[in-house]
């Protein structure tokens, strides 16, 4: 970090979340497939989770694939679920390494077996690591988050464990796929997009927003810097009256 940027931030947040958008654009602007842009999406994310460490986030959670996506051309699909295994594979004992824990967000469903035992096996390798901890909501959208958080919930109390008037926003927090971690005090996306896109919607009631115009693949550290002076610049008023 430059003695400029150490400066102005004293207290990194402790929970980062970003939309990884802009592969499909830079790689038209070079005139190459979508998996192209998305293999040097991968090469991003290595930079991302390496920077997240140096800057002192703790929680690091990166909006890998989409519910929504599965109506893209098969030809992606396939690709996208190939960079999943080929970063487990390549990248599981450098995240050791590095401290880093992995968790996978999102449903199981429409998995492939060998996929869900990938996920199991990088999520058992990493699970005595705390110095960041690195979430890929894969299959993840927010309203099927929401879904089946309610029907747990609505389980319960159709079973007698929980009354129906006692439910509360905690009992919701604790029942979507974050509930082992803070709600995120930044979201940040890439690509110049201003939406959420279905990601992390209940976490994100009181969450800054930053966009920055920068394509995903040619994101940096320099960049996630940027971003973090822009959000200790904000007044976190949360519901409440500014100073």
């Amino acid at each position: 970090m430059s003695e400029k940027t150490a400066q102005a931030i004293t207290q990194p947040p402790e929970h980062v979340a970003i939309i990884m958008d802009g592969n499909g654009r830079w790689a038209a602007s070079r005139h190459k497939s979508r998996s192209f842009g998305h293999r040097a999406g991968v090469e991003a994310v290595r930079r991302c989770v390496e920077a997240a460490g140096d800057l002192g986030i703790h929680y690091l959670t990166i909006y890998s694939f989409s519910t929504e996506n599965w109506q893209r051309p098969e030809g992606e699909i396939k690709a996208l679920f190939n960079l999943l295994r080929n970063f487990v594979s390549t990248d599981v004992e450098r995240l050791k390494e590095n401290g880093v824990r992995v968790r996978v967000l999102g449903s199981r469903a429409n998995l492939a077996p060998d996929i869900i035992t990938l996920i199991d096996d990088i999520e058992h390798q990493t699970q005595d690591n705390d110095r960041l901890f690195l979430n890929i909501a894969f299959n993840y959208g927010g309203r099927d988050e929401l879904i089946r958080a309610c029907t747990a919930i609505a389980q319960e109390v159709k079973s007698g464990v929980k009354s129906l008037n006692d439910i509360s926003e905690t009992d919701m927090t604790n029942h979507l796929d974050t509930a082992f971690m803070p709600d995120p005090e930044l979201v940040l996306r890439t690509s110049g997009e201003q939406r959420l896109s279905n990601f992390l919607l209940w976490q994100s009631a009181y969450s800054e927003f930053i966009v920055l115009d920068v394509l995903w693949p040619d994101f940096t550290k320099q960049h996630f810097e940027d971003a973090l002076q822009i959000f200790y610049r904000r007044e976190r008023r949360q519901g409440g009256v500014g100073a």
